[in-house]
């Protein structure tokens, strides 16, 4: 009955759902008056009363819910009882999926926008520290040198994965369900094409059970999925930089000022707030996207729980990712101390072993076991690598092996210096500066990429919307 309590009014609104419902109510009378199946007279009065409506109801702070049964009985106290001939060949089922899908597409837009605008603003930085030696980690300790570059190139082509899940799932999303009625169509002959052209969808979800009961759930999973990897892979870039605070001085923090805040006792300290708040917000989102799993998992298909109008909301998504976007603008490297907690350390030991066997054949694992018996040694003497007397290394070697040191003093030196390793690299993706410029290059004009798709898509639907309005408004008047 009108004005009594709906318990599913949460599930029929959030995102634009209002504004989406007069669309799909403008695509369908549009579409019926164009059919023949509304009488034009009839269409024309239904079309006035749409518009009579859409102003205030958009405008109204309690407007909440985009249920066509609420809206129904206001239109027909407008147009009277021919107004419930908008609704002929439909369901609210297919009312739903299509809000649905039109909520997750404008989100999609809106989400892809800012991953793309992070990841532009990631090769940014990242093209000015091309040659910025860093120490890089595995298992929590330093392992191998590589430059800042190649780090921050990292993350930019993992969130590039991500903005292809993110386009991949808006063309499957961006398919038109409206007309399908419950499950099975009517026997209107409703044209579904020129529905999904008037509401800027690219094709229809054909099958009629498909688009309402299970196309549905794997379109807001696909999002949900794609979603929460990123927001893992932007709390991993938290955390690396959180570890730097440990250290008196870090080699890798943010920049002072609104992304940092002053303990209230003491005033040394400059709290990474914006990282705690990323890695807590990221971990929100994780959950979040779960969450839609969680409310469509072990449900028969054609339930009320995987229906919500709105089934992945955009903001939370779009805070972090945009706090994501601020952090990046206030990184601060110390290159200086980059390279000197590199040289405090044995990392590049790996490249001792690789030029035994590059340049006297040296089997590698004999040359690994020389480097970690030649690490032990420096360690238990509390000095650096660069620290070992050549000799002492000559003479680690000729124990371990019965043989002489095959490499010079002049070698040695080179082959364990920071520089030597990461610049002379050899291999397809690694840190040597010409490799990093080739694929710094690839990764700015896959953005460029993104961002003409961005723009192409939304200027599909700023177009369909234009035509729809002119189709209602030539109809309407």
């Amino acid at each position: 009955m009108t004005g009594a309590l709906d318990i599913n009014d949460v599930f029929r609104g959030g995102g634009r759902s209002i504004e989406f419902l007069d669309q799909v109510n403008q695509a369908s009378i549009v579409m019926l008056d164009e059919t023949g199946i509304v009488p034009h007279a009839v269409a024309a009065a239904i079309a006035k009363g749409i518009s009579t409506l859409m102003t205030p109801e958009r405008g109204s702070p309690t407007q909440r819910s985009a249920d066509y049964l609420d809206y129904e009985p206001r239109l027909t106290a407008v147009v009277g009882p021919d107004a419930s001939r908008l609704h002929t060949g439909r369901s609210r089922q297919d009312i739903a999926s299509a809000i649905a899908r039109m909520n997750l597409r404008d989100g999609l837009l809106k989400e892809l926008a800012a991953l793309v605008t992070a990841r532009d603003k990631l090769l940014a930085v990242a093209a000015r520290h091309t040659e910025t030696i860093i120490p890089a980690y595995t298992h929590g300790v330093q392992a191998q040198p590589t430059t800042f570059a190649h780090y921050l190139h990292a993350y930019s082509a993992a969130l590039g994965r991500q903005a292809e899940r993110l386009q991949q799932a808006y063309v499957r999303v961006n398919r038109n369900p409206l007309g399908a009625a419950a499950l099975a169509t009517s026997s209107f002959p409703l044209d579904r094409a020129r529905l999904a052209v008037l509401l800027g969808f690219e094709g229809l979800a054909e099958n009629a059970y498909d688009a309402n009961h299970l196309a549905p759930v794997d379109s807001s999973l696909e999002v949900a999925a794609a979603l929460a990897i990123a927001a893992v892979q932007m709390g991993q870039f938290a955390q690396d930089i959180h570890a730097q605070y440990a250290e008196p001085i870090p080699w890798f923090m943010l920049a002072a000022g609104e992304l940092t805040g002053v303990s209230s006792i003491m005033p040394q300290k400059r709290n990474p707030a914006a990282l705690e708040q990323l890695r807590a917000q990221s971990s929100i989102m994780v959950g979040e996207m779960h969450t839609v799993f969680l409310v469509a998992h072990n449900n028969r298909t054609g339930m009320f729980d995987y229906r919500s109008y709105n089934p992945v909301p955009c903001e939370r998504p779009l805070q972090v990712f945009k706090l994501f976007q601020q952090v990046v603008d206030g990184i601060v490297v110390n290159k200086e101390r980059a390279l000197a907690e590199v040289r405090a350390d044995y990392s590049t030991t790996t490249e001792i072993a690789d030029a035994l066997a590059q340049r006297a054949d040296v089997p590698f694992r004999v040359g690994h076991h020389f480097a970690s018996q030649l690490t032990d040694y420096g360690r238990g003497r509390g000095i650096r690598l660069q620290e070992i007397p050549y000799a002492e290394a000559a003479r680690l070697y000729q124990e371990l092996t019965k043989q002489a040191f095959p490499l010079s003093e002049a070698d040695f030196t080179e082959v364990i210096s920071a520089e030597y390793m990461v610049y002379g690299r050899k291999g397809v993706g690694g840190p040597q500066p010409a490799e990093v410029n080739r694929m710094l290059a690839a990764e700015r004009a896959q953005v460029a990429a993104e961002f003409a798709w961005l723009k192409a898509r939304n200027d599909h639907l700023a177009h369909a919307a234009t035509a729809l309005g002119q189709a209602f408004n030539a109809l309407a008047r």
